[in-house]
């Protein structure tokens, strides 16, 4: 049984972060899906009279020979976390639990969530394994993409949120811009889709002029998704605003990255822009698009050096 494990319901989202912390802690880290079953997902991360059957037959394993340090990540996960705690764990939460923090030994949550405590460690964005390893990796993996003119500019495509009313017809312009920016350098112009790009924007993908270099990814109908391979490659990352996830590991990269349409974002993520871009790693989209120096935000690493140090022996696995 793996001293450290990561638990998680099985989102990306939510994998990724948990994943990505717990093998940044222990490079030998165990990975628990979550089999969430009524009535206790319903109310996690509260505790229901017998919660030890919320989490299917994977959960109920490691529940009986519980892990020294468990890292969780969602609401689901936060009971996980919890359960496993009141076995011996020490238990970490990624993710703003919705309960009191001291249900868990450490809360780690994004700034613009304004969640306060003792034990709770504050990011600028999400955690993610984008590093100088993971980067080379990617370079390695997608050997091709380095053989794209330079200046290289990726697009990283999400899509409307309740928090950010993005427009077809502005997408259709960027779109248009990019690629007109791209052919006046003589560079090159990616663009990589994801879950959250709606059809018709991905449409508009499949219409890109012709003769530009670059590559167009939609989904599965156009091969293997080379996301990590364009952050490993790129000269310059565009990305639209509307995901945490996907500009935290952009700005992690060693390129210069800007957000569009991040003025008409609101609520949190709106805060999360606004931090993003006092921090000078992010700058807003402009027609020049000038490449400019700073330094790789990662957060991952702050984050496991900082529960090794709060945690001692079970941090450092």
């Amino acid at each position: 049984m793996s001293t450290t494990v990561a638990v998680h319901d099985g989102r990306a989202g939510n994998a990724r972060q948990a994943v990505a912390l717990a093998r940044a802690l222990d490079s030998d880290a165990g990975d628990c899906t979550l089999d969430p079953r009524a009535p206790w997902r319903w109310l996690a991360p509260r505790v229901l009279p017998g919660a030890d059957a919320a989490f299917g037959n994977a959960f109920k394993a490691l529940a009986a020979q519980p892990p020294a340090l468990a890292i969780g990540c969602g609401r689901q996960a936060a009971l996980a976390t919890r359960l496993l705690r009141d076995r011996g764990s020490q238990s970490v939460q990624i993710l703003d639990p919705r309960i009191d923090p001291r249900h868990w030994d450490l809360v780690i949550a994004p700034g613009h969530d304004a969640l306060r405590g003792d034990n709770v460690i504050r990011t600028l964005g999400s955690l993610h394994p984008v590093d100088d390893l993971w980067l080379a990796q990617a370079r390695r993996d997608f050997a091709h993409i380095a053989t794209l003119p330079s200046p290289h500019t990726v697009l990283l495509v999400g899509g409307p949120s309740r928090h950010v009313a993005l427009q077809d017809a502005a997408f259709e312009t960027l779109l248009r811009q990019l690629a007109g920016h791209a052919r006046a350098v003589h560079g090159s112009f990616s663009v990589v889709a994801s879950r959250r790009t709606p059809a018709r924007w991905r449409s508009m993908l499949a219409g890109m002029p012709a003769g530009l270099p670059g590559l167009h990814w939609r989904d599965d109908r156009d091969g293997t998704n080379p996301y990590a391979g364009l952050l490993g490659h790129a000269d310059r990352i565009v990305c639209t605003p509307d995901s945490v996830n996907m500009l935290s590991e952009a700005a992690a990269t060693l390129a210069p990255v800007f957000m569009w349409c991040a003025g008409i974002a609101n609520g949190r993520l709106r805060h999360f822009l606004d931090a993003l871009r006092s921090s000078g790693r992010v700058r807003d989209l402009d027609d020049t698009l000038a490449p400019f120096a700073a330094e790789p935000l990662r957060e991952t690493a702050r984050v496991a050096g900082e529960v090794r140090l709060r945690l001692g022996e079970a941090g450092t696995a």
